[in-house]
């Protein structure tokens, strides 16, 4: 979600981040696999390329959010064989980023997905000085009419979090949750309000107990954090981070239940993993990339903020595969919840809501939207700890 802050300490691996730019062709062939050249539309942006750029603001092995870009950058590989896949690992949010998608562009890309929260004003001086160049950013949103040549994209990230949140009220047994979050963008406090709200539906009697790292991937400040959190009773752990090994690692060991967040870090808990909420981006980048090699990018729905969620389209935030002391009566009510969520009057956050002071921030019976609740700033009743700085 995503979400990023620029961190200086990225700094020093800029020279890094430009010189881990790689290049795969996956081995594997796709069947009806798309002809870029003859689908192309002679002019359009982001047509006639013979590459197509990711950059990660991450490694793409830490068990989180940048491992599933790379990944669904592969299977991008295996549909366009005719494209060549470059990545960048570990790109700071600061002109870097520039730096590394000119190079993407000078070996023939023309389609380039930003994948951090904190690439938008990279992307935004890459597409303005490249009109034929494609460039779509995930997590965060563009004020006004974008670039003719721009857009942003994004799953709802909170749904899942809300349907994690009961197979981890229904797992607790000293009736207290934890969470591991970066910084309390609206996203991120969303999250952690759904997956309270989400335990609380099936246990009044759970708690959240929150702690910020002020990082999206520091190890030590993770492994201190779970420290604290276990110290505190806590017997189920989540997170909002990007690399989520340290946390799940500690969790395991403690004997408490993990729910995962971006990738599928199952084989690091097989003991208390429960269920993660995490990103298949697979199908949503090859229909970006089938959009804007046919030509169809400007004026479409990815020239935009896209966002998809539960009732408006197939979400690419979805749950993994459950663990085994996950009942079948908790995957049941985890799937009736799902289907209402779909649903006109589904919502993690339908009124009543009340804030942590015991204020109604959401009247009863009213459902926000998508956009307001893309802008919370306060966490609900239930969940324990102040709005980090």
């Amino acid at each position: 979600m995503h979400h990023r802050t620029v961190k200086a300490a990225l700094a020093a691996t800029a020279l890094a981040a430009v010189l881990a730019l790689s290049a795969c062709t996956a081995a594997g062939t796709a069947t009806a696999t798309p002809d870029a050249s003859s689908a192309a539309t002679e002019g359009a942006p982001g047509t006639g390329g013979s590459a197509v750029g990711f950059i990660m603001v991450g490694p793409r092995d830490d068990f989180g959010y940048n491992q599933a870009v790379y990944e669904a950058a592969q299977v991008v590989g295996e549909s366009y064989p005719d494209l060549e896949i470059l990545t960048a690992e570990n790109v700071p949010e600061d002109d870097t980023a520039v730096a590394t998608m000119e190079q993407m562009i000078d070996r023939g890309a023309k389609v380039i997905f930003a994948t951090s929260y904190g690439h938008l004003d990279a992307a935004t001086k890459v597409a303005a000085a490249h009109p034929d160049v494609v460039v779509v950013q995930q997590g965060n949103t563009i004020e006004g009419a974008p670039l003719a040549n721009m857009g942003t994209y994004f799953g709802t990230v909170y749904e899942p979090m809300y349907l994690a949140g009961i197979a981890a009220g229904e797992a607790t047994e000293s009736n207290k949750l934890g969470y591991v979050y970066a910084f309390p963008i609206p996203q991120t406090i969303a999250n952690i309000n759904a997956f309270q709200r989400g335990a609380a539906s099936v246990n009044p009697d759970v708690e959240t107990v929150t702690v910020s790292t002020s990082s999206w991937c520091d190890p030590g400040a993770q492994k201190d954090a779970a420290s604290s959190l276990l110290s505190q009773g806590v017997d189920v752990i989540t997170q909002h981070q990007d690399c989520t090994k340290t946390v799940i690692d500690a969790t395991e060991a403690a004997g408490a239940f993990t729910v995962g967040y971006h990738a599928d870090a199952s084989e690091l808990a097989p003991q208390g993993w429960l269920t993660g909420a995490v990103w298949d981006w697979a199908p949503l980048y090859g229909q970006i990339v089938d959009n804007i090699t046919a030509g169809e990018f400007v004026g479409g729905p990815f020239n935009a903020n896209y966002r998809v969620g539960y009732k408006t389209g197939t979400n690419p935030f979805v749950l993994a595969d459950f663990g085994t002391s996950v009942s079948e009566d908790t995957k049941a009510a985890i799937a009736e919840a799902q289907a209402w969520l779909g649903t006109e009057d589904g919502s993690p956050f339908v009124g009543p809501v009340l804030d942590q002071d015991g204020a109604t921030v959401v009247p009863d019976g009213v459902i926000p939207t998508y956009d307001e609740v893309d802008g919370m700033n306060y966490f609900v009743d239930g969940v324990i700890g102040s709005l980090a700085n």
